[in-house]
């Protein structure tokens, strides 16, 4: 099994379930939230896309650690899932040091 995407679908899932059944910060139902990820995904669709491109890649994954699926300009769907992860955790942290400072 692919090790890349695991990990990248595990992230997804941990990151999700601490903000539903822990956290509930009300992250999700922010529209700024979707905004911010709409925002890092214009910007990481051409820069993951010419990093990634199987033309001339600057990055180059080990075919055993992704599940080869990659969507637009030869991104593998796994950069896309660690991306909200990790966009994702650091909002929900932030939003938690709101909520302790006030």
């Amino acid at each position: 099994m692919p090790e890349y995407l695991v990990t990248a679908v595990v992230s997804v899932v941990l990151v999700v379930a601490v903000e539903l059944f822990a956290w509930r910060t009300g992250l999700f139902r922010k529209p700024a939230y979707w905004l911010a990820l709409a925002v890092v995904l214009a910007f990481q669709i051409p820069v993951d896309g010419w990093l990634t491109k199987l033309t001339a890649p600057v990055v180059r994954y080990a075919d055993w650690t992704i599940s080869g699926l990659r969507i637009p300009w030869d991104i593998p769907v796994e950069d896309f899932l660690f991306a909200f992860s990790m966009v994702t955790l650091t909002l929900l942290l932030w939003e938690r040091r709101k909520e302790a400072v006030r």
